[in-house]
């Protein structure tokens, strides 16, 4: 800690000098700039939560929380309001990652709200740049699985219709992919 001296002058006519405490560092450095990232898919119940719970567990491992707001959304409003899907709480669980959030729908906001705009398959990803009106918007939209090296697909495939092999495989993809986008960020 260094100190200041600051005089004063009282109502009573005293002066007097206080010593004033600041850190070095918060009083020549700001607040990092938070970078913020959305994970989306169709319904907000699958893969994008599943993405958003598996990057926040990232972030938290590498000790980077005060320098990340995650989230996700869907583009249709099925599911809005619900959980995510129980298929894609289990695998995550099985995992030691938690999933916290709520269905939402993509709003208008999010494109001047969001660094990273992060879809999950072609289809979502088209729409989600019809959404965009460019106003405000600075968020860079891509496909998760463009951040994982050598990946089989550019897709994350829903899971939805299947089994719990095809929840497994996609928190697999889904880990891959957040590892390598978390990494890109930090280089940035």
């Amino acid at each position: 800690m260094s100190g200041k001296l600051a005089a004063s002058t009282g109502a009573d006519g005293l002066r007097s000098i206080n010593i004033l405490t600041q850190s070095p560092m918060a009083a020549t450095s700001p607040a990092p700039a938070l970078t913020s990232v959305l994970f989306v898919c169709l319904g907000n119940i699958c893969r994008s939560p599943l993405a958003e719970g598996v990057f926040r567990h990232l972030v938290e491992e590498a000790g980077l929380s005060d320098q990340f707001e995650i989230d996700s959304a869907g583009t249709g409003s099925w599911h809005v309001g619900e959980r995510p899907d129980a298929r894609s709480i289990l695998v995550a669980e099985q995992h030691g990652v938690g999933l916290d959030s709520r269905g939402r729908q993509v709003r208008s906001a999010d494109f001047a709200d969001f660094d990273y705009i992060i879809a999950m398959d072609r289809d979502n990803l088209h729409t989600l740049e019809r959404m965009r009106d460019g106003e405000g918007s600075h968020a860079l939209i891509q496909l998760l699985r463009s951040y994982e090296d050598k990946p089989d697909s550019d897709e994350v495939p829903d899971p939805y219709y299947g089994g719990a092999s095809g929840f497994e495989n996609v928190y697999k993809m889904v880990r891959r992919s957040c590892k390598g986008l978390l990494h890109r960020l930090r280089a940035e």
